[in-house]
């Protein structure tokens, strides 16, 4: 787990009289609820499934622990997604700060909220369409075939413009690793697709 710690005020509250207020927990998810994925701006880190949660520190009552989970551990996004939730979480009050990016669990592709996925066909890209199949021991499994160039999903991929579902893979990887490139074979637009995994 890698661990950013910031404290970006020294600075005492002026004397007013009155006691600081500390902003709540729920103010925090509120304001992290505005941060937009960079790579996705129409879809909030909690839309993805990116935020994993949200704390005091047990050891220093005033310090709130963020901790996140990237959608894999390369993503070049991580830096630009902690930066901008210090940012906001720093311009609402949270004066002591620490981002904590745990790979464990790994993120999937089941964390993106039914808003999320909606907002990432608006924005043009197919989500995850959540095939799963009951294993012989029972045990549900996400169909990762499109994942590898070595075994193609037989899935049909619904063209998030048209809906057709007429659709041609073009490339494994689109405009990042954890999406494929798609073509639809009816309104010819191509678009991405986020693989499930």
């Amino acid at each position: 787990m890698s661990v950013a710690l910031v404290n970006l005020s020294n600075d005492a509250p002026e004397a007013t009289g009155a006691s600081a207020v500390r902003p709540s927990l729920a103010d925090a998810w509120r304001v992290i609820s505005e941060v937009a994925d960079p790579e996705i701006p129409s879809v909030s880190i909690i839309e993805l499934g990116i935020l994993r949660g949200v704390r005091w520190d047990v050891d220093d009552p005033e310090s709130l622990v963020v901790t996140v989970t990237p959608t894999y551990s390369g993503c070049p996004a991580t830096e630009m997604i902690a930066a901008s939730i210090r940012s906001a979480l720093t311009t609402a009050g949270f004066d002591l700060l620490r981002i904590e990016t745990s790979l464990a669990p790994a993120w999937t592709t089941d964390w993106i909220t039914p808003e999320g996925r909606r907002k990432l066909r608006d924005f043009g890209i197919a989500p995850p369409d959540g095939a799963k199949a009951v294993t012989s021991t029972g045990a549900v499994a996400i169909d990762v075939a499109g994942i590898s160039p070595l075994r193609r999903s037989t899935a049909a991929i619904a063209c998030p413009r048209c809906t057709s579902k007429r659709t041609e893979l073009l490339s494994q990887f689109g405009s990042a690793a954890c999406k494929a490139h798609y073509r639809c074979l009816d309104c010819l637009e191509p678009f991405d697709y986020f693989k499930p995994h």
